[in-house]
Order: C-alpha cells, then sequence, then structure tokens
C-alpha cells in the first residue's frame, strides 16, 4: 500500500504523463475489456434477453455444436504440427548454411504474413478445385472437391508455416554455434550434436512456435470460410454464421466463448515460455564461428526442400498473380485486364475505404504502442501489471471474439459506433498495438535510463523526454509497429466483417463476397491490388521513419 501511495505521488509529479496513463488505463478498459465482458455477459442470456445458460447447454447437446470446436482443435494441432516441422527445417536451413539468394527466399517465405489471411483457399481452390489448375488442368480429375478438412489444413499450413519460421529463426539465431562445434571437436557425430545440443536449445522456441500456430490457427477465420463447408463446421466461423445466418447473438456470443478458452489458455503458456526462456550460449563477447552442424548430403537434402517449399510458396501466389489476369480461370486462360478493370471500378470506393482506415489507424497504433511500452519499462505507477495485461489482452483473443464484443458494446446509447469509420479503426488500434508495444518494450530494456535521466535533469518534462530522446531511439520498434499495423489495418477480416457496412467497406471483405459468388478472377485482382499496396506503403513508412531496419523483414506475426 505505502510502495502504491509513492508510486502514485512521484507519478503527480508530472501532471501530463499522469493524465496520460490515466487516459491509456481508460482506453484499455473501454475499448478492449470492455468488449470481451460484453461477450461474456450475452453468452448467458437468451434471445429475450434473460439471464439463462441455455446456449451452454445447446453446446453441449448438439453433434454439430461439438464437432466444430473438435475440428478447430484438430486442424489446429495439426496445422501447428506441421508448420513447425516445415518451419524449423526452412530456419535450420537459413541460419546454419551458407544458402545462396538468403534474403530472397525470406521474402519469398513471409509472403504468406503480408497477404490476406484466407489468399492461400483462394490459391487452394485455383489449384485443387474443380477447375483447379492441377486436379482438372494437369492431372484430368473432374468434380474433385478440395472442400473439408485437407481444404483447410492445406491452406494453414500455408499461411501460418511462415510464422513458425519467422519464430524460429530468431531462435536459432541467438544460439551460438561455438557449442555445436565444441560438441564435434570431442567425438559427438553431427547427428548427435544436433540431438543434444541443438535441439534441446530450441526446445523452448519450438514450445512457443507451435502455441503461436495453434492460435493462429483457431483464430483463423478467412480460409475456413472459403473451404471448411457445410460437412466440417469450424467454430470461429460457426458463431460468424449463427449470428449472421441464424440472428441468434446469444449463442454466437456463447461460441466465441468456447473459442476464447483454449485461445487464451495457450496463449498464457506460450507467454510463459518466452519469458522462461533463456540462452545460456551467448557470452557478453561476439565469437566468429562457422557452424559444422549440417554435412554436404543433408546441406543437399535440406536446400532442395527449401527450394520446394519456395516454390510452393511462389506457386501459391502466382497462381493469384495469374488468375488475375486470366479470362476464365480452369476453361479460358486467354489475358485479360478485364478484372482488374472491373474490380476497380466496382471496387474503387472500398479501395479508398481500406486505405482511410489504415491510414488512420497506423499512427494511432504505432505511437500508443511506443507510449505504452514506455510507460511498462521506465514508470513506476499503481495498476502497471494490469495496465500491460490489458495492453496485451486483445493479441489473445480471436478476431471473431473481438468483432463480436464490438457489436454488443458499441451498438446502443451513449456510445453508438457500429456502421461507422470509427469503430473500424479503433477495432484496428486496440487489436494490434500488442506487437508494437512488444517491439518498444523489447528495446527500451537495451537502452541505459540514465539518457532520459540527462534530459530530465535538464528541464525536459516526462513528454518532451519520450519524443526527443526516447522515440528516436526506439525508432526499429517504430518502424516494426506501423508496419504491423499498416498490414493487418489492410488484410484482417476476422473482426472487421463484423463491423463494416454500406458506408465503411474493406478489401479483404470484398474479396471474400467474390470468392463466395464463384468470381475467382475478380478475387484475385483484388487481392493482387491490396498486396500492391501493402509493398508500396511498406517502402513508405521505411522512407518516413528514421534509423529504422529491416524493412519487409520486421513484420511479425498474428492473424487478422
Amino acid at each position: 500500500m505505502r510502495k502504491s501511495l509513492r508510486e502514485l505521488r512521484l507519478l503527480c509529479r508530472d501532471p501530463l504523463v499522469a493524465f496520460l496513463v490515466l487516459s491509456v488505463a481508460v482506453a484499455l478498459i473501454l475499448f478492449v475489456v470492455y468488449p470481451l465482458g460484453m461477450v461474456l455477459v450475452k453468452s448467458f442470456q437468451n434471445v429475450e434477453g434473460a439471464l439463462s445458460v441455455e446456449n451452454y447447454s445447446r453446446f453441449a447437446q448438439f453433434k454439430y455444436l461439438k464437432s466444430a470446436l473438435l475440428n478447430s482443435l484438430s486442424v489446429g494441432v495439426l496445422t501447428g504440427v506441421i508448420g513447425v516441422l516445415v518451419g524449423y527445417t526452412a530456419a535450420l536451413t537459413m541460419v546454419r548454411t551458407n544458402l545462396p539468394y538468403k534474403r530472397f527466399l525470406h521474402l519469398v517465405f513471409i509472403l504468406p504474413i503480408i497477404a490476406p489471411p484466407f489468399t492461400s483457399a483462394l490459391s487452394v481452390l485455383m489449384l485443387f478445385g474443380s477447375n483447379g489448375l492441377i486436379t482438372r488442368g494437369l492431372l484430368g480429375i473432374r468434380n474433385y472437391s478440395i472442400y473439408g478438412f485437407k481444404g483447410v489444413l492445406i491452406s494453414q499450413v500455408f499461411t501460418f508455416a511462415p510464422v513458425a519460421y519467422l519464430t524460429l529463426r530468431g531462435v536459432l539465431e541467438s544460439l551460438n554455434p561455438t557449442l555445436e562445434d565444441a560438441a564435434m571437436n570431442v567425438g559427438a557425430s553431427r547427428w548427435q550434436t544436433f540431438w543434444k545440443v541443438t535441439f534441446p536449445l530450441s526446445l523452448p522456441g519450438i514450445a512457443s512456435a507451435f502455441l503461436v500456430v495453434f492460435i493462429e490457427s483457431l483464430a483463423d477465420f478467412g480460409n475456413p470460410l472459403v473451404l471448411a463447408g457445410s460437412r466440417f463446421p469450424m467454430l470461429a466461423t460457426q458463431a460468424y454464421l449463427e449470428i449472421t445466418g441464424s440472428f441468434n447473438l446469444p449463442l454466437g456470443a456463447a461460441l466465441a466463448v468456447v473459442l476464447l478458452i483454449p485461445s487464451v489458455t495457450a496463449f498464457i503458456i506460450q507467454r510463459y515460455f518466452i519469458q522462461r526462456r533463456q540462452y545460456t550460449t551467448v557470452t557478453g563477447k561476439p565469437v566468429d564461428s562457422t557452424s559444422k552442424l549440417i554435412g554436404p548430403g543433408a546441406k543437399v537434402v535440406l536446400h532442395g526442400f527449401l527450394v520446394l517449399f519456395a516454390l510452393s510458396v511462389a506457386l501459391f501466389y502466382g497462381v493469384i498473380a495469374v488468375g488475375a489476369f486470366t479470362k476464365v480461370w480452369g476453361y479460358d486462360f486467354t489475358f485479360t485486364a478485364a478484372h482488374l478493370l472491373y474490380a476497380f471500378k466496382v471496387g474503387g470506393q472500398t479501395i479508398k475505404d481500406t486505405l482511410i482506415v489504415a491510414a488512420l489507424a497506423t499512427p494511432i497504433s504505432g505511437i500508443m504502442g511506443m507510449l505504452i511500452a514506455f510507460m511498462i519499462v521506465r514508470l513506476s505507477f499503481p495498476g502497471k501489471g494490469l495496465l500491460e495485461f490489458g495492453s496485451i489482452l486483445n493479441f489473445a483473443v480471436p478476431g471473431t471474439v473481438v468483432g463480436i464484443g464490438y457489436i454488443l458494446a458499441f451498438n446502443r446509447p451513449p456510445v453508438v459506433l457500429v456502421g461507422t469509420l470509427t469503430i473500424l479503426v479503433l477495432n484496428f488500434v486496440f487489436r494490434y498495438i500488442p506487437v508494437g508495444i512488444q517491439s518498444g518494450v523489447a528495446v527500451l530494456r537495451q537502452i541505459d535510463p540514465s539518457i532520459e535521466e540527462a534530459a530530465q535533469n535538464l528541464g525536459a518534462d516526462g513528454v518532451t523526454t519520450f519524443r526527443k530522446v526516447t522515440l528516436p531511439l526506439i525508432a526499429p520498434a517504430f518502424f516494426s509497429g506501423l508496419v504491423f499495423a499498416f498490414v493487418r489495418a489492410m488484410t484482417a477480416i476476422s473482426a472487421a466483417i463484423f463491423l463494416v457496412s454500406a458506408n465503411w467497406n474493406l478489401l479483404t471483405v470484398q474479396i471474400l463476397n467474390q470468392v463466395g459468388s464463384g468470381r475467382l478472377g475478380v478475387a484475385a485482382a483484388f487481392s493482387v491490388i491490396l498486396v500492391s499496396i501493402v509493398l508500396v506503403a511498406i517502402g513508405i513508412i521505411g522512407k518516413l521513419v528514421p534509423g529504422r531496419t529491416g524493412g519487409a523483414s520486421t513484420i511479425q506475426v498474428r492473424e487478422g
């Protein structure tokens, strides 16, 4: 109690900083905690609004709804296992071998992360659907159905394996290869060295990567909506269909709560692994060493695997580009610009809407993320732990839950935001600031606080110190947060699909509508436009933020 009072007195010495802390806390309560609380409350009501456990009883009674949960969990586990296998193999090859064109291959691998999360589902249809390039064009198979378990699994593996790759590449780069060399110098074979040294040291990262991919899979909305079909229900899409198709908001909220339980549980476990992960292989002095872990034969196999994976990713996203300029996919491959022209004509306003939403959400999210990171690392005040937890809570929550929460929270007085630009911007800001916060926290902990203390000793207040001293020092993290916020504002679908309206629509929703209508060429054209805008924007953001590093490679992971 005394400590809290002391921290409060110190905070109040700078009224502006105190006001900012209070404002951030209120904003997190209003736009993160309150919507999630409304989902929980709604799940315990019946259609008439009376208190009831009817929705959970229906979930327990109806096999179809229980199957949706089991399907989501089974696909999530398999996607996690396969994604980690692919990602670890790719990361090990990139880090431990002298592979040419590494930067190019890296950019190919992360292409699924900057594309809409359901683009791989569109690719699966174009490659393996009834008129697919492979099934019908190359193999001559007709009336083949890619819908259901196999279609969802294929699309999710290609969507989320790059997530595991990015996570595990960072893990392997932090492991000093001199330990591997030392093991082989005392007689261990390469295989023994891998199993006794490299793999055990990678285990916390492998577990973390699996949990990340598992969370991504559970939260995925677009791929199941396109490919699951009526015979293979999944929980995220079933919650959406209960609300939009059956108009049963309480049951949709209950399904969202059920989906929330494994997602948040996995997130907490993943955070535990990250916080406890320590690698004692890194000493205070850098050591130059070339790892001998990968032998000549294994190097050939791994290089072949990497090239095959890169070609597969290129094929998946290459067919999108080809499909955008193909007259009728599967029947007439004549070149045409009609789909692109149609996309600009019909979706011109949607493109503008998406750019406006992203342009507004990006700087707010980036600055707010750095500000909260500064509060967490540099300030002491009562409730700081709760503020940090609230700031990252939305990152653990599937987008379906967030979308439902915003509808429930902001569709009646005193705050009516449904159907407006504001609700879309707020959704993206508070859903994706955790990435900027975590990047900022990591960088700030490496910066000596005496630099900021010197500025304050010279008369600068807390806000001036943050703006003039801290922000320039954390420019790389700021850039990463801006890029992530823009990419997700352009490509997210799961929460946004609940919040779009006749006045404000988004490109991802437009693409999904085109796929649902069978206009794959138009959907591909919209996808090409969207990815092109994202790539251009990443370059522009990189030019505008001084001292940044990385470019597209700084993109971090999280589903839309």
